[in-house]
């Protein structure tokens, strides 16, 4: 009876330092799950100093904010390679700048211009070119997207308003100084640039 009894304490203590184990792995592991989240949430967080008070700024996913970059490197290319002035100097400036933007077939379109004269005509004529963007559309599906704008062109004589519509592909690549979004702009084109007025200046 005595040996049956110590051999029921024994399996009761057995199965209750198992359960224990159990339980001390199961909660080790709960607490290992909050504490990396708890990490992984605070990472995410930046303070900025603004005259010595901290202010919270918090970090987003980045396919989140990925639309408005797409945008934004869009409309920055399209304002470097068409806005303009009449300095050979910084058309060459704006130019590498926007190079940095698009693949080769920005640098086609570029080339054409220039074995066109349109840059030279610029500088002939002193035009000043502004770029107002539309609206930009986007496929994220496809990585497509096609550019709305009206280009002013501002001469001696008379100001000239045109259409501008162009497509192109988005290609997402590692960011840099020269290519703060990551975004390349592939198979440029435009697909409109036509004259939609001209106002002729009164010159006396």
């Amino acid at each position: 009876m005595i040996i049956k009894n110590i051999e029921a304490k024994i399996r009761l203590a057995t199965w209750v330092a198992i359960g224990s184990f159990l339980t001390s792995i199961i909660l080790t592991s709960v607490c290992c799950f909050y504490a990396y989240r708890e990490v992984a949430d605070a990472r995410k967080s930046i303070y900025i100093l603004n005259n010595n008070v901290p202010l919270q700024a918090s970090q987003t996913d980045i396919q989140m904010n990925r639309p408005a970059e797409y945008r934004a490197d869009v409309d920055l290319f399209h304002a470097l390679f068409f806005s303009l002035t009449p300095d050979d100097k910084y058309i060459e400036y704006e130019m590498k700048k926007a190079m940095y933007l698009v693949d080769q077939s920005g640098v086609e379109q570029y080339n054409n211009l220039k074995e066109n004269g349109f840059f030279n005509s610029i500088l002939s004529s002193s035009s000043v070119l502004t770029l107002q963007t539309d609206s930009i559309t986007l496929d994220m599906s496809k990585h497509y997207f096609r550019y709305y704008g009206k280009l002013k062109i501002d001469r001696r004589s008379s100001t000239v308003f045109r259409s501008l519509i162009t497509e192109g592909y988005l290609k997402d690549i590692p960011r840099s100084d020269n290519n703060p979004h990551g975004v390349l702009i592939t198979n440029w084109k435009t697909l409109e640039n036509k004259d939609l007025e001209d106002v002729q200046k009164n010159n006396f």
